[in-house]
């Protein structure tokens, strides 16, 4: 299966509807999955997801903010960190056990604070304050391999423009996943994300 780089945000989640939003989403074409912090119970969520979706997806959380919450997140089998804030202490702990790092970050400074730390990617955030324009001149002096994730304002109507300014991939929230959405729901949301971003690459804007 190809991997694309599209993270799926599911804010809110329970642990009892998981496991079929997850199956809707990795069927689709979107296999990295985040479960932020701040939703009901989320390390049963992410083990959940580990345990049923080992070698089809990454799994891991949002809205990580601490050291303890990283070593909760690995003991539950995530393997992805995923921070709203650029917090050198997060990123560390993140990669000493082993984990990917993807910080929220706005400026330069942060970005490269980020990168010094070990991130193994930006998550632009909120991406919609920055805008193309904003990304586009950020990415102009960060290395050509950096993996940058547009995280607030990119949708399947927009991808085209934010890739055109130096973005990588993205993360979807809302677009995708809201609290009582049918798996059925976020499946066909999946299915038109998912066909943007492959029309996006076969008209070469990546």
């Amino acid at each position: 299966m190809m991997t694309r780089p599209l993270i799926a945000i599911l804010r809110g989640i329970a642990p009892d509807e998981v496991e079929a939003i997850g199956k809707a989403l990795i069927e689709e074409g979107i296999a990295q999955i985040e479960v932020p912090m701040n939703s009901p119970d989320p390390l049963k969520s992410i083990e959940v997801l580990s345990a049923t979706f080992s070698g089809q997806a990454l799994i891991g959380a949002g809205t990580v903010l601490s050291a303890d919450e990283v070593d909760a997140v690995a003991g539950a089998g995530g393997r992805l960190i995923v921070s709203p804030d650029c917090n050198p202490v997060v990123i560390s702990a993140t990669k000493e056990v082993g984990l990917m790092s993807f910080p929220g970050v706005m400026t330069p400074t942060e970005c490269f604070t980020a990168l010094r730390a070990g991130a193994d990617g930006l998550k632009i955030f909120p991406a919609s304050l920055i805008g193309p324009d904003g990304i586009k001149a950020i990415r102009a002096v960060l290395a050509r391999e950096t993996k940058v994730f547009a995280v607030g304002g990119a949708d399947a109507d927009t991808m085209a423009e934010w890739i055109a300014a130096g973005v990588h991939g993205f993360g979807i929230g809302s677009a995708l996943y809201k609290p009582g959405r049918s798996p059925a729901e976020v499946r066909e949301r999946a299915r038109a994300i998912v066909a943007a971003y492959d029309r996006c690459l076969r008209s070469g804007d990546r």
